[in-house]
């Protein structure tokens, strides 16, 4: 079974690990427990979003970004095709800019 978890653990564990930073710097710096912060690495434990965000703070790279790496690592382990992940088109319906510009006139 693949896990969140799992991949968002290794996902911090790898931006960590590529800046050089010890597990110690980045749990003081994010004030998370060192063990915690160890276990959500492993994938032992689920980190809520403001962990996260916190972590994400202290490593300088936005919550999103390891969010979004965290997810294309889940869908190569469920055989999706990540480009594919890439075409989804992010509009806003016609209906709701016929609304707006009726508003805004």
């Amino acid at each position: 079974m693949v896990l969140l978890r799992q991949e968002l653990g290794d996902v911090l564990r790898d931006v960590r690990l590529q800046q050089g930073r010890t597990l110690r710097q980045v749990a003081s710096r994010a004030s998370v427990a060192l063990g915690y912060l160890s276990e959500v690495e492993r994938g032992q434990k689920e980190a809520s979003s403001e962990i996260l965000a916190a972590v994400a703070e202290a490593l300088d790279v936005p919550l999103s970004s390891i969010l979004r790496e965290a997810g294309e690592r889940l869908a190569v382990l469920e055989g999706i095709d990540v480009p594919v992940l890439h075409r989804i088109p992010d509009a806003v319906p016609d209906e709701l800019v016929r609304e707006m510009s009726s508003i805004a006139r």
